[in-house]
């Protein structure tokens, strides 16, 4: 494998974004295991070249290693289980279904010992029809039916997590009714601002989720809605009040929030139990771990981020003089998104030329003029926001490398963008290509496990990819991709 030849940066490029000293090589954090470039310079997943990958299933489609996901979610488990076991006995480990969810998927999860968060009935269908027992799933909403409720209930989930005071109360009602008791989480906003995008940050007040802990946050003075549910879920004879819960947001990477949300709620918990003698044995601290979309990102181990974290809870337990909760976690996408990687056939490619300031005194010498244009290719795919609307929703940064062949061409600064009519259906917003990309060649997305399939839409009647699970050098649909037939049944052509 050659190096490519030096390439100045292009100035339109983020100032994160470096030329790659080699536009072959893979930056081993944004891959999973077992994916590498063979002796013919292909992009292979446990030896199946990606070539073959399409053949098989056609493109777009996302490639997701089976192995990897149990690594990952093993590592989890392991992890928070050594770190929490002389403090409470060990963590629950319950993988965000959100993120990315299947039969297969679920089975993969109760096979590695781990549990299931879920937040809609249809998601409870999924995890009822892999068959993984409902103690081990959980059912989060913030407007959950009365159908859903119904539903967990048939179920016998091991929590239902209550996000408001009013649905507290609707789940008493139809417990009581049924004659049953649910099991029940409150979840909590503690008021920590995560380091992550407004829409994915979800411990802040000014939001739909969660329980305040303010004290104005009910019309009682001086109590907040957090405490006001402690107190009402005490008085329901068909509520089994297991603990709390929050969430401050996703794709995180530094611990302060993790630190500061566990401490607040530790704190709330002893709080409880001194003034209404309630003790409260579970704290759920949710997910939320951080992974590399970019070669800039460095997510942390699995094991550093439980040692903190077990740190925290092991010294503010000592401090307020309380006995530890059982506690769990919910990893999704620290566990599903690096497995999984999407891959794209080239179609069509426009260089256009954009206007920007000059950065060499040299290009305007002899010139009145303060900016020079520049070029940008775009590179258009047969897929697009339909498949991954993160960048869309949350101007999320990917990466992509060119997958059928090597090529020691220099490098090129380009946009991949989907085929949908839509100026923001941006795959890739700035990323660096060998300049003899050409029409058929295959493009590999890294990163694309989580809340991208879930994510996915039927913008302008495109039939959503298959999803192809690797383990062993052996490729198996788990996922079926749609076909322009399963859209058109739906059509009732009345």
């Amino acid at each position: 494998m050659t190096t490519n030849p030096s390439t100045a940066a292009s100035p339109l490029a983020p100032e994160w974004l470096q030329v790659p000293a080699d536009l072959n090589a893979l930056h081993e954090p944004l891959w999973a295991g077992g994916v590498a470039r063979n002796d013919a310079g292909e992009l292979a997943i446990d030896g199946i070249p990606v070539s073959e990958l399409q053949r098989q299933f056609g493109t777009p489609l996302f490639v997701m290693s089976e192995t990897d996901f149990r690594v990952r979610a093993r590592a989890f488990s392991d992890a928070f289980n050594d770190a929490f076991a002389d403090i409470c006995g060990g963590v629950d480990v319950y993988y965000a279904g959100k993120s990315f969810l299947c039969t297969s998927v679920v089975r993969w999860v109760e096979e590695e010992g781990l549990r299931l968060d879920t937040a809609s009935g249809g998601e409870l269908a999924v995890a009822a029809r892999a068959g993984i027992p409902g103690a081990d799933v959980a059912l989060h909403g913030n407007n959950k039916s009365d159908g859903e409720i119904h539903r967990a209930l048939d179920m016998q989930l091991g929590r239902i997590v209550v996000d408001s005071l009013a649905e507290l109360d609707r789940v008493a009602r139809i417990a009581g009714a049924r004659g049953e008791t649910a099991r029940v989480m409150l979840r909590l906003t503690p008021g920590v601002h995560a380091h992550t995008h407004e829409f994915i940050a979800t411990a802040h007040e000014d939001q739909k989720f969660g329980l305040s802990l303010a004290g104005d946050s009910t019309e009682q003075a001086g109590l907040s809605a957090a405490e006001e549910a402690v107190a009402a879920a005490s008085g329901y004879a068909s509520i089994d009040l297991l603990g709390l819960h929050c969430h401050i947001g996703s794709q995180i990477f530094e611990p302060d929030g993790f630190a500061l949300a566990a401490e607040k709620l530790l704190d709330f918990l002893a709080a409880m139990q001194s003034k209404y003698s309630i003790v409260l044995p579970e704290l759920d601290l949710g997910g939320g771990y951080g992974i590399a979309y970019t070669p800039v990102d460095t997510p942390r181990p699995a094991a550093e981020i439980a040692r903190a974290m077990a740190a925290v809870v092991r010294s503010k337990c000592a401090e307020l003089g309380i006995s530890a909760p059982r506690i769990s976690i919910e990893p999704g996408r620290a566990i599903v998104g690096s497995t999984t990687f999407t891959l794209y056939e080239v179609g069509t490619l426009k260089t256009v030329r954009v206007d920007a300031p000059a950065v060499d005194a040299q290009e305007t010498a002899g010139t009145a003029a303060e900016n020079v244009t520049y070029p940008r290719r775009y590179v258009s795919v047969d897929g697009g926001m339909s498949d991954n609307p993160r960048p869309v929703l949350y101007d999320a940064d990917y990466s992509a490398i060119l997958a059928s062949r090597t090529s020691d061409e220099a490098a090129q600064l380009s946009r991949v963008v989907g085929k949908h009519c839509e100026s923001g259906d941006i795959v890739v917003r700035d990323v660096y290509l060998p300049k003899d990309v050409a029409a058929g060649d295959l493009l590999a997305v890294p990163g694309t496990g989580a809340y991208c399939w879930a994510l996915s839409s039927n913008y302008n009647y495109l039939a959503r990819p298959g999803v192809v699970a690797v383990r062993d050098g052996s490729a198996r649909l788990i996922v079926r991709g749609e076909t322009e037939e399963d859209l058109l049944n739906r059509d009732m052509g009345v």
